[in-house]
């Protein structure tokens, strides 16, 4: 497929051949060169290398869960609340004894929550006191483009060279090129601070906040630049579903940690001042060793005999997880799942195990009162082995009344598109390739160009985009929410329901959304979040006209 095809659209008359071609991941793998294909094709359950810790690690279950504190507003009117949050360096103990150097806001990781109500406008200014200049993207957010965090609009911090004009805020004049060596002539650049506004007039749900930084996204978020965000409306609030203590926001995330008890990351730079990118075995992905919720090492978390309700995020940058919960006696609890990324499912639905890929955000509910007082459930991950297997436990305490329920009908404001809704289908592939010499990631064969508008649709239109993936990526819109048609010409599987913002591809796989781009009109992006892959080119621009 030609790599200039405009709309960074591939020929929609593919024959079958090629669509085949497409989903050979280890042909496209061996093109290109990469050294990681020969793992990838042995270990399909996950794309990327891991990183072993050189201190040692905690035994499991044995911290409790910490639940991030939620943010007050500075000020509130009758129509609006106004946050600031400070981005700066500490040193908190993740594992117990240990001391680690983190980026964070507000001194936490992950961040401070930020609870929201529907349709209640709100404002958050950054204050940056880094080292190296930030973006911050509200992941899920209707929001305004110039608020929704593109990655060449930085806050510098203090000192920053001046750099108006410029890429990427990076130190020097011959630096400034980064991993696509292409300029942004629209780039909005502050110093110390900037107001992001959000207006959320959205479906209740839970987001999550994290740095956005052109070519060093995996990075910043690898070391704590990553947070919370819930929207919630009197409608969900009356449907009588677990809340309160029994309502558990879980951020899971990997690390790995070097011998001095600091972070471990594969970074070419590890300033992340002027060269993008990681060390050649882990361009695919970094992994890490450790498996951490709420920013604790396998914690377990004390409940009672009742339902909780579990938003979970995969913050992880690579790390896929299969999530099953097992009591110490081998019995397989229900994974009643209630939303996704974009808010309530039309209904519950039951599984046994929960596949979640980087980014995305699933809301189930688990019942505890069919386990003995004393009893332990672990929430553990398929996709693991060793210690990653484990994610963390939780512990029943006591016998408890539970007036909560499931409602067999959670939401009737999703939206219906219909393929004949479609005005255009597009087809985008990613998958691995060449760009400036090096190796990287494309969308429809082309490496990220700020200055090239990659597709462009107009407010209000309604599109099907058909998905083709060598290896994993779990592919994110801005914006807008969609529903997934199909996948491999087949329905969507049971935890694809509901309106989401990022689908899990997996290796050789063409899936099929539907969305309608409406909300506002501006510059977008969509990409691969394996957040190595979108520091390394995965990315698009999208706009809305």
């Amino acid at each position: 497929m030609p790599d200039d095809m405009p709309d960074g659209e591939v020929s929609r008359r593919l024959t079958r051949r090629r669509t085949l071609g497409i989903g050979g991941a280890l042909g496209l793998m061996a093109v290109t060169g990469l050294s990681a294909s020969a793992a990838l094709a042995r270990r399909p359950s996950f794309t990327g290398a891991e990183l072993r810790s050189a201190v040692p690690l905690p035994p499991a279950f044995g911290v409790p869960l910490p639940v991030p504190v939620v943010l007050k507003p500075v000020s509130t009117t009758g129509t609006a609340d106004r946050y600031e949050v400070t981005q700066r360096e500490v040193s908190s103990e993740i594992l117990p004894g240990v001391r680690t150097p983190l980026w964070t806001y507000e001194g936490t990781f992950p961040g401070p929550t930020i609870e929201s109500r529907r349709g209640r406008p709100i404002s958050v200014l950054h204050r940056n006191e880094l080292p190296v200049p930030t973006v911050v993207h509200l992941h899920g957010g209707r929001t305004p483009a110039t608020s929704d965090g593109y990655p060449t609009d930085l806050v510098l911090p203090a000192g920053w060279p001046d750099v108006t004009g410029m890429t990427h805020g990076m130190q020097g004049m011959d630096d400034m090129a980064g991993m696509t060596g292409m300029p942004d002539p629209r780039a909005v650049i502050t110093r110390s601070t900037r107001e992001y506004a959000y207006p959320l007039d959205q479906r209740p749900t839970m987001l999550w906040y994290h740095d956005h930084r052109m070519d060093f996204t995996a990075p910043a978020i690898w070391r704590g630049l990553a947070g919370l965000h819930i929207v919630r409306d009197d409608a969900e609030e009356a449907l009588g579903l677990p809340a309160g203590r029994r309502e558990l926001p879980l951020m899971i995330t990997d690390r790995a940690f070097s011998a001095d008890g600091s972070l471990t990351y594969p970074s070419l730079d590890p300033t992340l001042r002027t060269r993008p990118g990681v060390r050649e075995p882990y361009l695919a992905g970094v992994l890490g060793d450790v498996i951490l919720v709420n920013g604790a090492p396998w914690p377990e978390h004390e409940v009672d005999a009742a339902r909780y309700r579990l938003r979970i995020l995969n913050a992880s940058n690579a790390r896929h997880y299969e999530l099953e919960a097992v009591t110490d006696d081998g019995r397989r609890l229900d994974l009643v799942q209630i939303g996704a990324d974009q808010g309530l499912l039309a209904g519950p639905v039951t599984l046994q195990r929960l596949p979640i890929a980087p980014a995305e955000r699933y809301d189930v509910v688990v019942d505890f009162a069919g386990v003995t007082v004393g009893g332990r459930v672990r929430l553990v991950n398929r996709l693991g082995s060793g210690r990653t297997g484990e994610v963390m436990a939780f512990r029943v305490a006591r016998r408890a009344a539970d007036d909560s329920r499931i409602p067999r009908t959670l939401s009737a404001d999703l939206p219906a598109w219909r393929r004949s809704d479609a005005v255009r289908v597009r087809d985008f592939v990613f998958r691995a390739g060449r760009m400036n010499g090096g190796r990287g990631w494309l969308v429809g064969g082309r490496p990220f160009d700020p200055a090239r508008t990659d597709v462009s649709t107009r407010l209000g239109d309604v599109e099907v985009w058909r998905l083709y993936a060598d290896v994993h990526h779990p592919v994110h819109l801005h914006v807008v929410g969609f529903r997934v048609l199909a996948r491999g010409g087949r329905p969507p599987q049971q935890h694809d329901g509901g309106l989401k913002d990022t689908i899990s591809l997996r290796p050789g796989e063409m899936a099929e959304i539907i969305t309608r781009f409406d909300g506002y009109r501006g510059r977008y992006l969509f990409h691969c979040h394996n957040a190595e892959h979108e520091d390394m080119g995965m990315m698009a621009n999208l706009e809305i006209t």
